[in-house]
């Protein structure tokens, strides 16, 4: 759904996942251009302060169209909070934080940033998570990143649905990464359990390139396997 040659976009390209999606994008001869952008890039992107992310989109017009745009951003855990493990850890600050960053950031960000695709043939990706899907919740805890990242689903899935009137040629899907080497997965043995960050991002893009139309609105693994939402 992109072509080839074709031109990039990472948005959270500070982050883990998004400079290694940088760097293998950056040493792909059939990508002619790849930017990135995330909170201390000029223009910044930032899910504290909403309006940056306008301001942002904007900014990139001139360099637009793009076909390839990739979302990295997300948090699971912050200094002051760890992921619920039961129900009494509840917090509302935290709920509110994590759907701010995981659901409503990106979901602003779909808004503003599909105006920069190109109308003829582009993919708009956005990192979701497995553990956002509400049929294979089989362990529980975790409340707010669950809940955040199933809202994001629901964004992306609702969006997808406008796109394929709108948007007939771009595909936008959620993207599940799986198990990266990376901070946000640091406290979850992710040293010893998750794939070097370069790996997990070629086997993203091996997804991405091979999605076709009727993809549109699906929730896919980094294996290439289909959600259950």
């Amino acid at each position: 759904m992109f072509p080839h040659p074709f031109r990039a976009l990472i948005i959270g390209s500070s982050g883990t996942i998004g400079s290694a999606f940088l760097e293998l994008l950056e040493n792909n001869p059939s990508c002619t251009m790849v930017t990135g952008i995330h909170r201390h890039s000029i223009p910044p992107i930032d899910y504290e302060n909403p309006s940056s992310i306008e301001l942002a989109a904007k900014a990139f017009t001139l360099q637009a169209p793009f076909h390839l745009i990739i979302n990295t951003i997300g948090v699971l855990h912050l200094e002051q909070w760890m992921p619920e493990k039961k129900l009494d850890d509840l917090d509302a600050e935290q709920l509110a934080k994590l759907m701010k960053i995981n659901a409503i950031g990106p979901a602003l960000t779909i808004k503003y940033f599909a105006k920069l695709l190109d109308p003829s043939t582009s993919v708009m990706a956005v990192l979701s998570a497995k553990v956002g899907s509400i049929e294979d919740n089989r362990l529980g805890g975790w409340y707010s990143y669950r809940a955040s990242k199933a809202a994001l689903n629901m964004m992306i899935k609702t969006a997808a649905i406008e796109f394929s009137r709108a948007k007939p040629n771009t595909v936008l899907v959620a993207l599940h990464p799986g198990t990266v080497n990376s901070r946000l997965s640091q406290p979850f043995r992710g040293e010893q359990i998750g794939r070097p960050p370069l790996d997990a991002a070629q086997d993203m893009l091996n997804v991405l390139e091979s999605l076709e139309r009727k993809d549109n609105g699906s929730f896919i693994s980094y294996s290439g396997e289909r959600l259950p939402w």
